[in-house]
């Protein structure tokens, strides 16, 4: 029913220790392009770090992060297409393995780990995540699932261990949406040395070349959450005072209306879909500033790793997220979500070069070690 792909024993481990530490299951249907997954497989190596066993579990194997499975991590393929596939595989997954806690990220993961613990009768302890703030997606859901996803986080979600979101303002509006007492909130593992040294690597691209206009970069899914049209008007409006480049690294449905939008305000040759990139932090290193145009968000991976890089950053005030990572506007500029004029005002403000970088002792708390601490504790598994 499943494929395991066995990885070497951890280093951190002998033979014998890692036979009796703890096996720790981090579940999602796939392993797409986004921050949950880069949160996921981040987590994975924290925790390996610590000399837990680590299994990555996937409904299916499949997604642009894939090849990014740490070798010492195991990775589990339930190969099961659909959630009616996915509940037994996983069941019999936790029947097999029993891990000690399985943390699950994103729907319907989410909904099939709870249903798969009491299947299973495992001790295991499951923990569900949201990584967005729900008032917002279920807005933006469509067919069944806009009646399914809800009635899930209401009557399902309360069954797990723990119920986790990325940011407060996520923790608000998933108890207001599901009734729950008790969210907890444990930013997400964002900051690890690897981030840096990604950031060193060469890139080609002549637009990030010594010399050149400066970069505003955008990094995202290509829908609607994400708000790029927003970000080109803006972008329109500073081109108009001074030499300047956009470009948003990224894949997604609205490339064919973005693409149009960029051609009808002539910025053709100064503004750019750039593709989905698989190591984004070196774009990121050379730009002038980074800009999250969001309507909505969890907690924006790509706004914390900006930051951490010593990025100017430039962001909507959507929930949730961005005001609680640049501490109410103090890192960084926050802006009306939607609002060109006021995004353009702030981009204009960064040319200038009017901005504060954020101190280590802040960005502390979007470490990979902050996160593994806390999640260790709702897991209540003994730290090795």
């Amino acid at each position: 029913m499943w494929n395991l792909t066995d990885a070497e024993t951890p280093t951190a481990l002998s033979d014998s220790s890692a036979k009796t530490a703890p096996t720790i299951a981090l579940f999602l249907s796939y392993l797409g392009g986004g921050g949950a997954e880069r949160v996921t497989l981040n987590l994975a190596r924290g925790l390996l770090d610590r000399g837990f066993n680590v299994d990555v579990v996937l409904g299916k194997a499949w997604g642009p992060h894939l090849s990014k499975i740490p070798p010492n991590v195991r990775l589990v393929d339930l190969n099961a297409g659909r959630t009616a596939t996915m509940l037994p595989a996983l069941v019999a997954y936790l029947n097999r393995e029993r891990p000690a806690a399985l943390l699950s990220a994103m729907h319907y993961a989410n909904e099939v780990a709870i249903a798969a613990k009491y299947l299973s009768r495992s001790s295991t302890r499951i923990l569900v995540s949201e990584h967005n703030t729900v008032s917002k997606s279920f807005r933006n859901l469509k067919g069944f699932k806009r009646f399914a996803i809800p009635f899930a986080v209401r009557y399902l979600y309360p069954l797990a261990d723990e119920v986790v979101t990325v940011s407060q303002g996520a923790a608000q509006a998933l108890a207001q949406a599901s009734g729950l007492d008790r969210v907890r909130v444990v930013y997400n593992p964002v900051i690890t040395p690897k981030l840096r040294d990604r950031a060193r690597e060469a890139i080609e691209h002549p637009w990030f070349q010594p010399g050149e206009p400066p970069v505003f970069l955008g990094v995202g899914k290509l829908e609607a959450q994400k708000d790029f049209p927003n970000l080109i008007r803006a972008f329109a409006k500073v081109r108009q005072q001074q030499p300047c480049r956009l470009g948003i690294l990224g894949w997604g449905p609205h490339r064919d209306a973005l693409e149009a939008l960029i051609s009808q305000l002539h910025l053709e040759e100064d503004a750019a879909l750039l593709g989905y990139a698989d190591n984004p932090y070196t774009y990121m290193a050379r730009s002038k500033a980074f800009v999250l145009s969001s309507a909505w968000e969890g907690l924006p991976t790509v706004l914390i790793e900006a930051l951490a890089l010593g990025l100017p950053v430039v962001s909507t005030d959507c929930p949730s997220g961005p005001a609680e990572i640049l501490d109410g506007g103090k890192y960084g500029s926050l802006v009306p979500v939607g609002d060109s004029d006021a995004l353009a005002e702030a981009m204009t403000e960064v040319l200038a070069g009017h901005h504060q970088s954020a101190p280590a002792d802040w960005l502390d708390q979007f470490t990979n070690k902050s996160a593994v601490e806390a999640y260790l504790k709702l897991m209540e598994v003994n730290a090795l």
